[in-house]
């Protein structure tokens, strides 16, 4: 138990800090690798939508529908997926849409040189970001500890698909801050800490949720994890990847990552 606890844990830290490597991207990149990008944040959304609608929600489905029968299981699974897209919509509500965190930048960026009247705004611009960022990460690594406790691989393609994704969050906070102050160092720093709500999120699952993870809590959270996990995909994922304009790449990473993650699932099974 305490192995699966602490391999949770690790999952989330390495899924949040991979804002850290945007920011690094754009400090030793001179231009944005738009195909690589479109590619792999395609790719990401593919493993999201698959292991969500066909791994996740059946295992929700099947865990609510053993304790409460086939009706009220069923239900109450579809109350749950359809929760979790309330929740991450809702909270990208609240959010500044000047500071959306998915908002695509490219590294090219960096050789912009603001007016000196700019540059307190840039300078709450990426930290606001870095904020909402932050934010947007809880439930995400909630989502990851649950799932790997349940399921370690299961929780290993979670970390991967949600650490590509925060690549280009890490630039969206590196690239204002870097444009108000010229320091790397604070860019990269705050670019970093913004990951960190994913391993804070996944000790708030262990602190408050494990005491009463029953079959029924852990129906309802897989439930509503695969509902934040699509959501993610459709309204962040996909449309940054189409930003970045190369053609059909978006769509092949799409399908490749559906490929993969159902390959990896049947040589497991």
């Amino acid at each position: 138990m305490e192995g699966n606890i602490l391999f949770a844990l690790a999952l989330t830290v390495f899924a949040g800090l991979a804002t850290g490597i945007g920011s690094l991207l754009a400090f030793v990149t001179k231009r944005t690798n738009t195909k690589f990008l479109s590619l792999a944040l395609g790719f990401s959304a593919g493993v999201m939508i698959y292991v969500s609608m066909i791994e996740i929600f059946v295992k929700a489905k099947d865990a609510l529908v053993n304790e409460l029968g086939s009706s009220q299981g069923y239900w109450l699974t579809v109350i749950g997926f359809f929760s979790g897209i309330l929740l991450i919509a809702l909270i990208d509500k609240l959010l500044p849409k000047s500071t959306n965190p998915h908002e695509v930048k490219g590294v090219e960026e960096m050789d912009i040189k603001p007016s000196d009247d700019e540059y307190t705004k840039l300078m709450r611009m990426g930290l606001f970001t870095a904020l909402a960022i932050g934010i947007h990460n809880f439930p995400e690594g909630i989502a990851t500890f649950v799932s790997a406790m349940q399921d370690p691989n299961l929780g290993i393609a979670i970390a991967v698909a949600v650490a590509i994704h925060n690549v280009p969050e890490g630039i969206a906070v590196a690239v204002p801050i870097y444009y108000a102050t010229g320091n790397r160092k604070k860019a990269f720093k705050w670019s970093f800490l913004s990951g960190l709500a994913e391993p804070v999120g996944a000790i708030v699952a262990f602190l408050i949720l494990m005491p009463f993870l029953n079959d029924i809590m852990f129906g309802m959270i897989f439930a509503a994890v695969a509902g934040i996990m699509v959501f993610i995909s459709l309204d962040e994922l996909l449309p940054a990847a189409q930003k970045y304009d190369e053609a059909h790449l978006s769509i092949y990473g799409v399908v490749g990552g559906m490929a993969v993650m159902a390959l990896s699932l049947l040589l497991i099974a």
